[in-house]
């Protein structure tokens, strides 16, 4: 086992106060562990108790009981929640009504979204849905930007038993038209436009050029002429529908994403009923979201992140906090401030803009009390600056996947924070760390099934091939998920790049990380 050098000095370390306040402090007591590595071992090695504790403290609204939690012994396809029925979004919205669920930014306003504003409006969508003729199990694509619409498009689909298919909204025509050949929704949700920076998008336009049809439009204002096959949003919503969501059962499909590669057609990968527990778990707990809290992450549906956030928010009683513009400037450090935000997620290189720029200030974010961090390798000196700016925050290094349905390896609040690392695998799952010579400290991350959001099909390639053919046993099942990791002397893990990422100069392989590291 190989040793690669002490831990680098914390940042951030947990106060009293702090961990007297956390959802795992609470959780970890309720159980009689001692401390979060206690925790963490029992959440792997006995997956039914841990992820019944998650629908427990969840609430999960159940039409059928499940039977128990996992229905099958194959750890690579446990087939959770066996009998159950339910919808997913029931639990999203059957919190107080008059509680914030949404808090949106437009054009220097604040609109709030009341539980009950958007369960009207979810319902509205839904019913539509079954007006048009759309059947249980038919999807409807969305490609436009994270706002309003998008989140009731995105829950009324669901409710109606549909399948969202997500597609980003920066996409060109030539990619919709590949993700909707592969999926075949049966409509498209978009809008006229979307401005961002100042630069006007045609959103419909884009979507007609790659063929979409028919088209539920949005009206944002610009050019409104739609082709006879549209309709626009106002006449296909049903107003004053009841809110009824369809129950189905835990392995149904809610939500195709896509994972794009470095060749040939991106990956789709269904996401079902039991998906959002994991993203909603790994908010409760690794995030640390409560009741009553707002949630921001610049994002879009065509991102992981974006359902991320509706369900870490949603299913935890928390509003998400969602703004229309670019979020470097500085209309976007007022509306965090005008918005409560508490809890809030970044990429990397928004912060080293913020920086750069500095347009964030001591004193601007009063309310996050918790940062957290995705999709890039980030720079320590960045978010050292940024802890200290925020005002002795943490920051939560998270990294998973499309396919996890959140992440594998992350932090917690109860834990010193270290820039740029990690301090454990997720809840409910385990990693291992492969070399030439077998398992080490310094190699190719496997990850350990069963965990509830790891991905069991894929719509458009060999599942087993991509995850399981080949892969080194070392008495369990691993799974492949292509990662390069190192774990320091105290426990910590360091992001070194993608293993399929990398260039061999001169005999040495350099990843990505370390030519940004080289760089930065």
């Amino acid at each position: 086992m190989s040793k690669n050098g002490n831990t680098p000095a914390p940042a951030w370390e947990p106060n009293d106060r702090v961990i007297k306040h956390a959802n795992l402090t609470q959780a970890i007591e309720r159980r009689g562990f001692q401390d979060f590595r206690q925790f963490h071992r029992w959440s792997v090695t006995e997956p039914d108790a841990f992820w019944q504790l998650v629908i427990d403290e969840l609430e999960i609204d159940f039409v059928d009981t499940p039977s128990g939690v996992m229905g099958s012994d194959d750890p690579t396809d446990p087939r959770w929640l066996p009998g159950a029925s339910f919808n997913i979004v029931t639990s999203c919205l059957d919190h107080d009504p008059e509680t914030p669920a949404i808090i949106m930014g437009r054009e220097s306003k604040i609109e709030t979204v009341t539980v009950a504003d958007l369960r009207t409006q979810v319902a509205g969508f839904a019913a539509g849905f079954a007006a048009a003729g759309y059947s249980v199990g038919e999807a409807i694509a969305i490609v436009m930007p994270m706002n309003v619409e998008a989140v009731v498009a995105y829950l009324g689909t669901i409710a109606a038993g549909g399948v969202v298919v997500s597609i980003a909204d920066s996409f060109a025509p030539h990619e919709i038209a590949t993700r909707l050949a592969i999926t075949t929704p049966v409509a498209v949700v978009t809008q006229t436009r979307a401005v961002r920076a100042g630069k006007d998008l045609p959103m419909y336009r884009k979507c007609a050029e790659a063929g979409a049809t028919p088209c539920i439009v949005i009206d944002a204002g610009g050019p409104s002429e739609l082709r006879r096959q549209d309709v626009l949003w106002d006449n296909f919503v049903v107003h004053d529908a009841a809110f009824d969501p369809v129950a189905q059962s835990g392995g149904a499909h809610t939500n195709i994403l896509f994972s794009s590669g470095t060749t040939g057609d991106p990956k789709a990968i269904p996401w079902t009923q039991t998906t959002p527990l994991k993203a909603a778990m790994d908010g409760r707990f690794h995030h640390d979201i409560h009741a009553g809290d707002v949630v921001a992450w610049p994002t879009n549906l065509g991102w992981m992140m974006g359902p991320w956030l509706i369900y870490a928010s949603l299913l935890n009683g928390a509003a998400m906090a969602l703004y229309e513009d670019t979020p470097t400037g500085p209309g976007f450090i007022d509306f965090v401030a005008q918005a409560d935000v508490s809890m809030l997620g970044v990429v990397p290189s928004i912060v080293a803009s913020w920086r750069a720029d500095g347009v964030l200030q001591p004193g601007d974010w009063p309310s996050v009390r918790v940062i957290s961090s995705t999709g890039e390798a980030s720079n320590p000196d960045d978010y050292r600056w940024l802890m200290h700016t925020v005002g002795d925050v943490p920051v939560i290094e998270y990294c998973g996947g499309t396919e996890i349905g959140g992440g594998y390896v992350t932090s917690t609040v109860l834990d010193p924070c270290v820039p740029s690392l990690f301090s454990t695998p997720a809840l409910g799952i385990d990693l291992v760390l492969v070399d030439d010579d077998g398992q080490s400290d310094s190699g190719e991350v496997f990850l350990v099934p069963p965990s509830m959001g790891l991905s069991t099909e894929l719509l458009n390639r060999d599942h087993y091939e991509v995850y399981y053919d080949g892969v080194p046993d070392f008495g369990r099942p691993l799974r492949r998920h292509g990662d390069h990791m190192e774990r320091t002397d105290d426990g910590y893990y360091r992001a070194l790049g993608r293993i399929d990422d990398t260039m061999n100069l001169g005999g040495i392989k350099v990843s990505s990380a370390d030519l940004e590291r080289a760089i930065g």
